[in-house]
């Protein structure tokens, strides 16, 4: 079957287009796909960040470089281009409204001038960041789809909420596998130039106001951490702004006990930094799922998540780590159990169990699923 995934791809940085490659050669054993990715994913005027990709952006991949988001004089040549390709199915990445006009107009010619199956692979419904017309262009990419996948109850349920009536295939987020073999603490903590007689707690990826790192640095300045040797890493790259962190540090004197990397993380550095963790922490305030937390199933590495959107699902609460409510003192009182209690062997035992349910061929199976339902 020969599938066309639409979604950025490398030298795109980020989750999505992480997602869409790890799916492209899971795809690879079974079918014939594509990846059709964007021109312009961001305007840079709106573009938090400091870049939008991770390597050069003229560097070659297998992906064809098409879409413009903002040029809607662009998208019928897409759906030309794709319909010429003359595919089986077409799989869509989609998480925030921006990209609606767009992947909407598209899609409706392909099944207008095609009659292409197009399934929409929902990795949001809601946006963490709401805009006021969000609901509008949400249906309007929505009803340009013949299905959907979703990867978590809370996208499930705001499907669901919609309108928009059609077959939906809900699977787990699978675990990541394109950051390489897990690397010694011991080689970690020398190459990022920390004392491995420290603990570590790892807060990974961009910072966002619905992640919670304000959160956690409270968490760090609990009298039932003061025991512990213990240093918390922020590694990910500010999309908003800093001041309003490092000057909570400064306020909760924990300047010695926090270390900022602020910068996108490559792939060939992740493991480094899951690597020197103990304990990987997601104090989000809002969520869907996170890909974070299938980082850290692919490293063997225990959690801890706040009770919030699908991150409950993704871990079995003191089985591969904890899921705790938004209240700091709970939060603290988990990670020195965690460390009190040497919790880690034993999570780390079940994280190999647990992992082998987040599968792409789970996913794989239903591309396959919905694309026969036509």
């Amino acid at each position: 079957m020969k599938i066309i995934l639409i979604g950025p791809s490398y030298p795109f940085r980020g989750g999505i287009a992480n997602f869409n490659d790890s799916l492209y050669s899971a795809l690879e054993k079974y079918h014939e796909p594509h990846i059709v990715s964007y021109t312009l994913q961001y305007p840079s005027l709106f573009f938090p960040g400091k870049s939008q990709f991770e390597g050069d952006p003229g560097q070659t991949s297998h992906a064809i470089p098409l879409i413009n988001s903002i040029n809607p004089f662009s998208w019928k040549g897409v759906a030309s281009t794709i319909l010429e390709m003359e595919p089986d199915c077409v799989v869509v990445h989609y998480w925030m409204p921006f990209f609606a006009p767009a992947l909407g107009t598209i899609l409706r010619r392909l099944r207008k001038k095609g009659k292409i199956f197009v399934i929409g692979l929902l990795h949001n419904v809601e946006p963490h960041e709401g805009i006021p017309v969000g609901r509008m262009l949400n249906s309007y990419f929505l009803r340009s789809c013949d299905g959907f996948i979703t990867m978590s109850s809370s996208v499930y349920n705001d499907l669901k909420a919609t309108s928009v009536i059609r077959p939906v295939r809900k699977v787990s987020h699978p675990v990541y596998n394109i950051f390489g073999d897990q690397v010694d603490r011991l080689i970690a903590c020398r190459k990022l130039d920390l004392d491995p007689e420290r603990k570590h707690l790892l807060f990974f990826g961009m910072i966002r106001g619905y992640k919670g790192l304000d959160l956690l640095i409270r968490v760090m300045a609990n009298p039932k951490l003061s025991h512990l040797n213990l240093k918390l890493l922020v590694a990910g790259e500010f999309y908003e702004d800093k001041e309003k962190y490092t000057g909570l540090v400064d306020e909760l004197g924990l300047n010695e006990r926090i270390i900022f990397t602020d910068r996108f993380v490559p792939q060939e550095e992740v493991r480094l930094y899951f690597g020197a963790a103990d304990l990987v922490v997601l104090p989000y305030i809002s969520a869907t799922q996170s890909g974070v937390t299938q980082i850290a199933y692919h490293f063997d590495k225990p959690m801890l998540v706040t009770d919030v959107g699908g991150l409950r699902e993704m871990v079995a609460h003191r089985k591969v780590g904890y899921v705790c409510s938004k209240n700091p003192e709970e939060i603290a009182a988990s990670v020195a159990d965690f460390f009190d209690n040497n919790m880690a062997p034993g999570f780390v035992e079940n994280i190999k169990e647990e992992k082998e349910k987040f599968s792409w061929e789970a996913l794989v199976a239903a591309i396959e699923e919905l694309n026969n339902q036509k």
